[in-house]
């Protein structure tokens, strides 16, 4: 889990020591925090307390913390982290629970807005605390800064859980839709069907022949009808994508029969100067199928009743 953290945000050795000279985090930053560790057992649950006192506070943030136990388990690792921050170190273990941390919060459904909110009442708490205990004004501030500088490191590393979470989320997305806008399906042996629906740009173009070459290879296909019939639009760049997937197909070793075309999208493939002649071409979709299974050296033929009669259709040997 660690380790994928790391690989999600792209996070190395090289990464987290140019990170740690630009929030300017010194080895004598890390020693001050790691001498305060008695005031942090100290104080750890009044840091804590006062934390969850703005959160549980406040009607929206209150809404993620419904339940008794998740606030008993959120406490607990609230304490951990801030223990943590004067554990004296920021090295490649640090940075890994931090991430960590960062991507339970994703993971829970909390806005950046109250992570980011809570950071500002941790520090506030933080320097109210120092004060008491130190007494000193410039011992006060050393520390303070120390513990700022580690806190803006933490934080961005949070941020950079979610964003990477999130652009995860968004590609598992992309994927799902892509999958739905190019659904090539296996209907019988070697013989394949793409559906079209809805407006094909060039991206959705790149991806249907990326998606029906995958196929034809895959199910080793010998057809692939490609239905239009809930295409809107069939202009110029339409007609020179299909063109390519057929002419792409070819070179696989597989024909393309083109259906589901209307009287206007045949009219306006006519006027548009469109050589189809490398595909075949159907108006009905049944008719593609009937004349990819004879390509396939297989015959539709109705299971009852004269051919053409509402009986289920069979797939057979075709006689030759």
């Amino acid at each position: 889990m660690k380790q994928q953290a790391m690989v999600k945000v792209r996070l190395d050795e090289a990464e987290l020591q140019s990170r740690r000279a630009f929030f300017e985090i010194r080895d004598e930053d890390l020693r001050r925090l790691a001498s305060l560790r008695a005031f942090a057992d100290k104080y750890t649950h009044e840091v804590v307390e006062d934390l969850y006192i703005l959160i549980l506070g406040h009607a929206d943030s209150a809404k993620l913390f419904v339940d008794h136990a998740l606030v008993d388990r959120v406490k607990r690792a609230q304490r951990e982290y801030f223990l943590g921050l004067f554990s004296g170190r920021c090295d490649f273990a640090y940075a890994e629970d931090r991430l960590r941390i960062g991507f339970a919060h994703e993971r829970a459904g909390i806005p950046p807005k109250w992570y980011l909110g809570a950071y500002s009442r941790y520090m506030r708490s933080i320097f109210d605390r120092l004060l008491a205990e130190l007494k000193d004004v410039n011992e006060t501030r050393l520390a303070y800064q120390s513990a700022e500088k580690l806190v803006a490191f933490d934080m961005a590393l949070a941020m950079d859980a979610y964003i990477a979470a999130q652009l995860q989320t968004v590609a598992r997305h992309r994927a799902a839709i892509q999958e739905l806008s190019t659904p090539v399906i296996r209907i019988y042996e070697r013989v394949l069907l793409l559906p079209l629906v809805g407006t094909i740009d060039t991206q959705r173009a790149e991806q249907l022949m990326e998606a029906v070459l995958g196929k034809v290879v895959e199910e080793q296909a010998k057809v692939i009808i490609i239905d239009i019939a809930g295409v809107a639009i069939v202009d110029t760049k339409v007609a020179e994508h299909l063109l390519k997937t057929t002419e792409a197909v070819r070179l696989l070793g597989a024909q393309t029969i083109l259906s589901g075309i209307s009287p206007t999208i045949a009219k306006t493939v006519v006027h548009l100067g469109v050589d189809t002649s490398s595909m075949h071409t159907r108006s009905q979709l049944s008719e593609g199928l009937e004349l990819a299974f004879d390509l396939v050296g297989r015959e539709v033929t109705p299971s009852q009743g004269k051919r053409g009669s509402s009986g289920n259709a069979r797939v057979g040997n075709a006689q030759r």
